[in-house]
């Protein structure tokens, strides 16, 4: 991954001991990562429960500084991919099992008065300032926090606290692969620092019909001894305003509602038979992690439903073996009007990432 320098803060709203587990989107500092981290607790608890955890990374130099180091990167488009994907997106986040089931938040983290009405909590209030830059296409550098919110009863914006904060950033020395489209998609690969034999697959959709809104999916594969899926993120999003590093809270003005306990998208719903305009990164040159998806063209593409894991807000995802005798993780979302946006990566047999393809599909009669 990329050279940067990190500071690991590991809290927590209670300063008792919790129990010490591991989890696929647990993602704190170790030596497999190649990161310089630096460790300051906070209240001694170690680990937390489940995918939840109580990591906050927050980098210690700026974009800017890191690009200062960095040797010349010439990358085109990202100029427009900058403008798109840069802001303030706001909105709600939850955790799938690798079948598509909600995870439940922590009980430590949800409000007595939930729990008394019996209410199931799925959902974290999520913030993800994010900023793109470039210098003329040259030097590009990516810097966004996913930032959780404790659960709160009623609206109460102004007694918002911040569960977690995890930091992630690209610059031009990044080693692993990340592809962007000039619309505000990307896809990235990001290697778990802690648990060895995992990584995480993040897709980032903007709606082509809303350039205010997107999804990220996040799929948490093992690796060893073979590519399995292990369990999902899924964040759905709004643009709220130009960068301002999650100052400002969303709060009541947040436009989306929790999702994870909403019906998920039905298979009579997703044809089998698609029209798919399709741009392609190839990762052959390791010395190229950061990649322009560029248009191939139109192909025909079957899509075996049954293979499909069905997620609420009309989304999916899927694991099937590629042709080229590896696998290939996909993720899409169905818009109106028998359309669809979807990204697909593929794997070699020696779980190496070769190929990201973003499409735009149309749904085809037999």
């Amino acid at each position: 991954m990329a050279a940067v320098s990190a500071v690991v803060n590991i809290y927590a709203p209670s300063c008792r001991p919790k129990l010490h587990i591991f989890s696929p989107f647990t993602t704190l500092p170790g030596t497999s990562s190649g990161f310089p981290f630096r460790f300051r607790c906070e209240h001694p608890i170690g680990f937390f429960v489940s995918s939840h955890s109580t990591a906050a990374i927050s980098s210690s130099e700026t974009p800017q500084a890191s690009v200062k180091s960095a040797p010349t990167t010439s990358v085109g488009g990202w100029a427009d991919f900058a403008e798109k994907v840069s802001g303030e997106w706001d909105g709600f986040g939850a955790d799938f099992t690798a079948e598509g089931k909600p995870i439940h938040l922590p009980e430590s983290v949800v409000p007595e008065a939930f729990r008394e009405w019996e209410v199931e909590v799925f959902d974290w209030q999520t913030q993800c300032p994010t900023l793109a830059q470039s210098q003329n296409n040259h030097n590009p550098s990516l810097i966004y926090k996913t930032i959780k919110l404790l659960p709160t009863v009623g609206c109460e914006a102004d007694a918002a606290t911040v569960y977690t904060t995890l930091e992630k950033n690209i610059t031009p020395a990044h080693d692993s692969p990340f592809a962007y489209q000039s619309t505000g998609s990307y896809v990235a690969l990001w290697p778990n620092s802690i648990t060895n034999g995992f990584f995480e697959l993040e897709h980032c959709l903007l709606n082509p019909d809303d350039k205010e809104s997107r999804v990220r999916i996040i799929q948490a594969i093992e690796f060893q001894p073979e590519l399995k899926l292990r369990g999902i993120q899924v964040f759905v999003e709004q643009w709220y305003g130009p960068f301002r590093n999650g100052e400002q809270l969303g709060g009541c003005s947040i436009r989306d509602t929790a999702f994870a306990a909403s019906e998920p998208l039905k298979a009579s719903e997703v044809p089998s038979l698609w029209q798919a305009f399709t741009s392609v990164a190839s990762f052959d040159d390791p010395h190229k992690m950061i990649q322009l998806i560029e248009p191939v063209g139109v192909c025909q593409k079957r899509r075996n439903v049954s293979e499909l894991i069905f997620l609420p807000k009309q989304l999916w995802c899927s694991m099937r073996r590629a042709e080229n005798g590896g696998i290939c993780f996909e993720v899409g979302w169905l818009l109106n009007q028998g359309r669809s946006i979807t990204s697909n990566c593929t794997f070699s047999s020696t779980a190496q990432l070769t190929e990201i393809a973003i499409a735009s599909e149309s749904a085809s009669q037999e």
